[in-house]
Order: C-alpha cells, then structure tokens, then sequence
C-alpha cells in the first residue's frame, strides 16, 4: 500500500485502473492513445503529484519520447481535454484525475509547504453553486476550485 493524497492505496491497481479507463475510452471513441499520451498519463499516476509540462517533458526526453515542448503539451492538452488529467492553475501543473471516466467537479486540496495536491469531491459546494447560479439563470461548463492549506504531514511538523 502507498499513498493517495492523505491516505492510503493499492498503488498499482490506481495506474492500471486509469489507463484502462483511458484506453477503453479512446477505443470506443476512436481516438489515439499514442504512446507518448499513454507515457505522460503513466508518469502523472506513477508520481500522485501534480508536474509541470516542462518537468514532464525532461522525463520524456530521457526515454526517447521527444524533446521538444509541443510534444509534452500535445499530450497534456489531449489527456486534459478528455478528462484524464487536470490543469493546477495554482502551480501551472497538472495531475492525473483519480475518477477518470466519472463525471465530476473536482476541488483541489494544495498544501502551501509541500505543494502536494489531492482531488477531493466538490459535490456539496457543486450543488450551493448550482442554486446560486440557477437563481440568476447562469450555466456552469466549467469551475476550477483550488484550495490552499496543509496536509497532515507539514501541518504536523509545523
């Protein structure tokens, strides 16, 4: 068992999980899932931590997968874009979705010290919003809730 964010996980299961989910999908709407988008999502799951493109990239280039920029973020906006990945606006990172194939409304959880990142269930603040934004006949396509605090390993050292 490793960790998942705050808690603990069969690691192994979380990758391939995902990349099933990911390659089922891609199947069943004909899309590519080359092996530099497939690499980028497997980094993104081994690592649990939110990555820059660049960071990404550095990883790519040492297995021969590409060096140049377009490649990293080609994948990222593909994997993005289907709901594989989410953009950390916060850091300029991103993070593999922990309930790919789900529709949902994430909440980021940043640790201002480590900068860890864990998506959380947005499901009660989803449905305050969904009233406030009914109320005044607004539509959400899209919310990006990142919050800011300390995860229990740096709130304990503080």
């Amino acid at each position: 068992m490793e960790h998942l964010g705050f808690t603990q996980h069969d690691h192994h299961s979380c990758i391939n999980s995902a990349l099933n989910t990911a390659e089922e999908f891609c199947a069943r709407e004909k899309l590519q899932f080359t092996p530099v988008r497939r690499r980028v999502l497997e980094i993104l799951l081994e690592r649990h931590q939110a990555m820059g493109a660049y960071d990404i990239l550095e990883m790519l280039r040492e297995e021969g997968l590409g060096s140049q920029p377009p490649v990293a973020y080609r994948a990222l906006d593909f994997l993005v874009q289907h709901g594989f990945v989410h953009k950390i606006e916060r850091l300029n990172a991103f993070a593999a979705c922990m309930h790919p194939g789900e529709q949902h409304m994430p909440a980021f959880l940043i640790c201002r010290k480590c900068d860890q990142v864990v998506e959380a269930h947005m499901e009660a603040v989803k449905n305050m919003l969904g009233k406030a934004v009914r109320d005044v006949g607004f539509e959400i396509e899209q919310a990006v809730v990142e919050i800011m605090g300390l995860c229990p390993n740096c709130k304990a050292q503080a």
